[in-house]
């Protein structure tokens, strides 16, 4: 079986990490766009009353937080592994990760609105401005993940 790559072994295990470190700038990035957003916030809230059965406005704050920094962090990972995947149908560089930047993007915006939100209490006027302001606020994310992953795999 031939090596994953050519510079090491340990390539792979290090871009998780990588995948990790840009996570926390990827979450530092969501916190400073949510508040700036009409319900940027709710969507932690939307996941732990979801978990509690209860109103998002009555949720555990506590535990969206852990929710939403846990979430956050395993998304890096998450999106190196994706990488990983579109590189395996393309060359590594731009077009692989922009393939599993779209793919994660879908899966970030579509889990949480098919997923998640549908079984919130919030009330259905609100659904629509939840749904973008969380769509934005996933694009923000990505735009910290996504240039420091690829660049940081370059230079692996």
């Amino acid at each position: 079986m031939e090596p994953l790559s050519t510079h090491g072994d340990f390539v792979v295990p290090l871009r998780f990490v990588l995948g990790l470190v840009a996570a926390g700038l990827g979450l530092a990035v969501m916190d400073a766009v949510m508040p700036r957003l009409p319900e940027g916030e709710t969507a932690p809230l939307v996941a732990s009353g979801v978990l509690t059965r209860t109103h998002p406005d009555e949720a555990p704050r506590r535990l969206a937080a852990v929710v939403h920094y846990v979430a956050g962090l395993l998304t890096g990972p998450l999106f190196v592994w994706l990488l990983l995947v579109t590189e395996g149908f393309f060359e590594p560089g731009i077009v692989a990760t922009a393939a599993a930047d779209l793919a994660l993007f879908v899966l970030m915006v579509g889990f949480f609105a098919v997923v998640v939100l549908p079984r919130s209490a919030v009330e259905p006027y609100r659904v629509g401005t939840i749904r973008r302001d969380w769509a934005a606020v996933a694009a923000a994310y990505l735009l910290a993940v996504v240039p420091v992953v690829h660049v940081g795999s370059t230079l692996l």
